[in-house]
């Protein structure tokens, strides 16, 4: 390689390298620190084989009815429910349902399962009923894990 070239690739890669440190200072200003920006509680749940459409339907049918009372009670802003699909090379997620829950703040996060259970006692008050729901749960899903995700700003 000639000199003029190879001095243009050394300036290149020097300026890419700066441009690349001044973008990783702006991304970590950019997560948003504990306090009132959104924050997010997901829960991975895996549907028992051959039991997809009876899960996805208790959550329609029963789960969704507590998340709503739960909502209007201030516990969560939002929730939204997805279903995985496989990946483009075949494989699939270790989980079949994403359940996601927006509060308030990461202050919020803590009150979350309060707040259900609460909505719960008052949408299912009888007792049977509530240990009914809770044994047709677990039979028909496996948690796989929950994560807390903050806001970047």
């Amino acid at each position: 390689m000639n000199r003029p070239v190879l001095v243009g690739v050394i300036v290149a890669a020097a300026l890419v390298a700066a441009s690349m440190n001044e973008w990783t200072l702006h991304a970590r200003a950019a997560v948003q620190p504990p306090g009132d920006a959104p924050a997010y509680v997901a829960y991975y749940w895996r549907a028992r084989p051959g039991r997809l459409e009876e899960y996805s339907a208790y959550i329609k049918g029963t789960a969704e009815k507590i998340d709503e009372d739960a909502r209007r009670a201030g516990a969560f802003l939002e929730v939204t429910t997805v279903l995985a699909t496989p990946n483009p090379d075949g494989t699939k997620p270790d989980w079949t349902h994403l359940r996601i829950f927006k509060v308030k703040n990461l202050a919020a996060v803590d009150d979350l399962g309060t707040g259900l259970d609460a909505a719960t006692l008052r949408v299912v008050p009888d007792e049977a009923q509530r240990k009914a729901n809770s044994a047709r749960s677990a039979e028909l899903r496996d948690a796989v894990r929950r994560e807390v995700w903050s806001t970047l700003r």
